[in-house]
């Protein structure tokens, strides 16, 4: 694989006395830079070999350094300069040389950057793949199947009985106009360890899986975060246990909304069910029908008719059910919630296709089962996005 090794220096001297040394190969890309050119080409760094010479720009390079934290940065100083060696080697410096380092100590320093480099730029190309199939964000290693990424972990950790805690974060509503989601991901990943996953639910919410921690250690960490945001993010907590995908999901978007809510951080599961009849549950079903799902369906429909080419959503009720549909060319979703009795809402997801020569081919179908005091607003206005996005994906595949 070929390399990129970079050069920056205010002094042309550097560059014509450094050239012979690196033996550079064909393949090999090299730049040279002075240092007032930096700020417009820091996109060549992240996987390059830097060679620095900082005779007059100490305290740049320090800079360098702080804004390149993973690429190999090499110093070339003409004098020996002992405390800026050490202020380098602390905030992160590959090498050091100066014109009495032999030719054998400065390949001894080139040969281990190389190979970090190379590493680095696999990571990128790596990166670029997961970026380009949609399975992590642009800018952050943020996954964005959700699903699928929660399903095969949910398994090892069942399998190894070991502890886990699932978070859902969001900013509120006022804060989303003011937190950049960039920022949110960036002091979120900061702050957690590398076994930890960050998945984007929707639009400014994600879910944080923290492996072998506890609740009280999940907030630990969650409170670690925090402190670098000034504005208000909230979060709602779930132990992992022996629960399912959906029911963690329920569980922390319900503690989610009930932090945001009730202007707190770390909520948990409020409101139980009292209802003692078929006949009083039906009429509190009625109530949600009125109060929430039908006007949640309205904003839905109002939020996603400019957005949606080629496709339509259009809504429906009736006594004990609300419904969504969503249509193509070639395809329908419906999304349906009822009420069967007591101790549960039924909520339907059903993809099937319009085709005619596709009439053998079975619908796709799934049940979300709630309990009754967790169909609130939220809960649902997130359901109906990820429903909506999983028509939009299955779609965009046909």
């Amino acid at each position: 694989m070929q390399s990129k090794v970079v050069l920056i220096s205010d002094d042309s001297d550097f560059f014509e006395y450094i050239l012979p040394k690196l033996r550079l190969r064909k393949s090999d890309e090299l730049f040279k830079f002075n240092f007032k050119e930096l700020p417009e080409k820091l996109h060549l760094l992240s996987s390059s070999i830097l060679i620095v010479n900082t005779e007059n720009k100490h305290r740049q390079a320090i800079e360098l350094l702080t804004i390149v934290d993973k690429a190999p940065v090499i110093f070339f100083s003409y004098n020996d300069d002992e405390e800026f060696k050490i202020e380098a080697y602390k905030n992160g410096m590959f090498g050091f040389f100066t014109l009495s380092t032999s030719d054998s100590e400065f390949k001894a320093m080139i040969l281990p950057a190389l190979k970090m480099s190379q590493s680095l730029e696999k990571n990128n190309l790596y990166r670029d793949m997961l970026v380009k199939n949609n399975l992590i964000t642009k800018n952050n290693e943020v996954f964005l199947d959700f699903t699928g990424i929660l399903d095969k972990e949910l398994e090892k950790i069942h399998k190894n009985a070991s502890s886990a805690t699932l978070i859902a974060m969001s900013p509120d509503e006022k804060s989303k106009f003011l937190i950049q989601p960039n920022q949110i991901e960036t002091i979120i990943l900061a702050n957690v360890r590398d076994n930890d996953i960050l998945m984007n639910f929707s639009a400014n919410k994600y879910l944080l899986l923290l492996q072998n921690a506890d609740i009280n250690k999940a907030k630990q960490i969650w409170s670690k975060m925090t402190t670098n945001l000034q504005e208000n993010l909230y979060a709602g907590f779930a132990e992992v246990c022996k629960k399912s995908r959906q029911q963690l999901i329920n569980e922390v978007l319900n503690n989610l909304h009930d932090a945001i809510n009730n202007n707190s951080s770390n909520a948990g599961l409020t409101g139980i069910y009292t209802g003692n009849n078929f006949k009083f549950y039906r009429q509190e079903f009625n109530k949600k029908l009125e109060q929430i799902i039908s006007p949640v369906f309205y904003h839905i429909q109002q939020g996603y008719n400019d957005k949606l080419f080629g496709m339509r959503i259009e809504q429906g009720h009736g006594d004990g059910y609300g419904v969504l549909y969503i249509t193509s060319k070639h395809s329908k979703g419906t999304l349906r919630i009822t009420s069967p009795g007591f101790a549960s809402v039924n909520i339907d997801v059903t993809f099937e296709s319009l085709d005619t020569n596709d009439s053998d081919v079975k619908p796709d179908f799934k049940r979300i089962v709630l309990e009754p005091e967790e169909l609130e607003e939220g809960l649902l206005q997130d359901i109906l996005d990820q429903f909506i996005l999983e028509f939009k994906n299955k779609n965009s595949t046909n």
